[in-house]
């Protein structure tokens, strides 16, 4: 048989690339907390047809991105840091007692690979936006092996929903090489309490180091003017 001369083309819709592209400027803060999103600019910007950047808005709304209301302009969803600590609540309520079962089931070779990656994230080529997803897989695979499907379900809901926080946050302090260090030990530290295959030692590690991420988003947002200090204000 005739090999092809081209490589088939994934299939994939106009809307979804461009509701890939404003997730990704939304998460990022290049679409600022609150700012006003025009159908009109946007497709300019991105060289569609209103259709699909009508579409990607709706997709976004519906992940609590963009705010639409009739026969007005989108805007960002504005960032609140009671919403940010309600979030951390629940990521304190599930995390540490999943983490404590899954520390006596993760296989040695599993935390070796794990230990690669956490030395990585201390690169000082590395910012929080080009290591977000290697950084939220790190965290998926610690606790994978005693997540069900539900777990995984709510955990990525709550990724998802601190991810604006800590990427714009930790984006704010981000570049000097110290603070990667910090991540970087900071994982590390994580792999040390897995490998003691303690659930008391693993689930205090991890309550740890969520608070600690917490601190640092909410330092790093609350002085910044453009950010509500309550949901319902600003």
């Amino acid at each position: 048989m005739k090999k092809s001369p081209v490589k088939p083309i994934e299939a994939r819709s106009v809307s979804n690339l461009v509701t890939d592209e404003l997730r990704r400027s939304i998460m990022s803060g290049d679409l600022a907390p609150g700012e006003t999103v025009s159908l009109r600019k946007l497709a300019d910007m991105l060289g569609v047809s209103f259709i699909p950047v009508r579409e990607a808005l709706r997709n976004l709304e519906a992940e609590g991105l963009v705010i639409t209301q009739p026969g007005r302009s989108a805007y960002v969803a504005p960032l609140h840091l009671d919403d940010l600590q309600g979030i951390y609540r629940l990521r304190r309520t599930i995390e540490p007692e999943l983490a404590g079962r899954a520390c006596r089931i993760i296989s040695d070779a599993e935390l070796d690979r794990l230990e690669a990656e956490a030395e990585d994230f201390g690169d000082e080529q590395n910012t929080i936006h080009t290591i977000y997803e290697a950084h939220r897989a790190f965290h998926a695979a610690l606790l994978t092996p005693a997540a069900t499907e539900w777990d995984r379900r709510i955990l990525n809901l709550l990724w998802q929903a601190a991810e604006r926080y800590v990427r714009i946050g930790f984006s704010k302090i981000d570049p000097a090489p110290e603070d990667k260090r910090r991540r970087q030990h900071a994982h590390e530290d994580l792999i040390d309490a897995f490998r003691t295959r303690d659930p008391g030692v693993v689930a205090k590690a991890v309550l740890v180091h969520l608070s600690r991420n917490e601190e640092t988003a909410l330092r790093a947002l609350s002085s910044d003017p453009e950010i509500a200090t309550a949901s319902g204000t600003g």
